[in-house]
């Protein structure tokens, strides 16, 4: 097993939850956390617990961001006008690699970074290959010619356990992608309840 499958299912046995939907998740089979303490009965955790926790799923499920660039992404969050919890989601969903593994090109969001870190995607015809990169709405997104015969690229289109979504217009027969729109909390697909409100809450304390 390679050390991304091994940090997927690490997140996924550590919060009790199968965050991506996998039919493969341990938590299918187990959903007490790891190690010889995993069964125990959990009290009722703090407000600080649960604002802890949901950062940590949000963070995890876009591939474990690092702390410095999650807290800037909050940062600009609250910075923008509207809902903080709504910005933040529509940061996150504007990633390239987010993009990636919506449109279906590879099958997780860890693939989707590798794979746009060895430049096989490009933004507006331009080679990209920062898996933090801001989409905007209209941005058409490819996986370069060369690339597309992949094994990783074919499998990922005739994935059954999840559809593109709306705010993304795929075209799978060239490899190419539209970002039509920022989405809302509502908009995005996750396997599990997020709750970004209380991701602003932990930075604001």
């Amino acid at each position: 097993m390679t050390k991304r499958h091994e940090a997927k299912y690490k997140i996924d046995r550590r919060l009790g939850q199968n965050i991506w939907g996998r039919p493969k998740s341990p938590v299918n089979r187990r959903e007490y956390g790891p190690g010889q303490h995993g069964q125990r009965r959990k009290g009722k955790p703090s407000d600080f617990g649960t604002q802890l926790r949901a950062k940590q799923k949000l963070k995890g499920y876009y591939g474990s961001i690092s702390e410095k660039q999650f807290r800037r992404y909050y940062a600009e969050a609250i910075r923008l006008k509207g809902d903080s919890g709504e910005n933040l989601i529509g940061l996150l969903e504007r990633r390239l690699d987010a993009v990636i593994y919506r449109a279906k090109f590879v099958a997780t969001v860890f693939a989707a970074r590798q794979f746009v870190n060895h430049g096989h995607v490009t933004v507006n015809g331009k080679r990209v290959n920062i898996s933090s990169y801001q989409v905007k709405p209209g941005d058409v997104i490819a996986v370069k010619e060369s690339s597309r015969q992949l094994a990783i690229v074919i499998e990922a289109a005739a994935l059954a356990e999840r559809d593109v979504p709306d705010y993304i217009e795929a075209d799978h027969n060239k490899s190419t992608a539209t970002f039509t729109r920022t989405p809302t909390l509502t908009d995005v697909p996750y396997a599990v309840q997020m709750e970004p409100n209380l991701v602003i809450e932990f930075y604001s304390r």
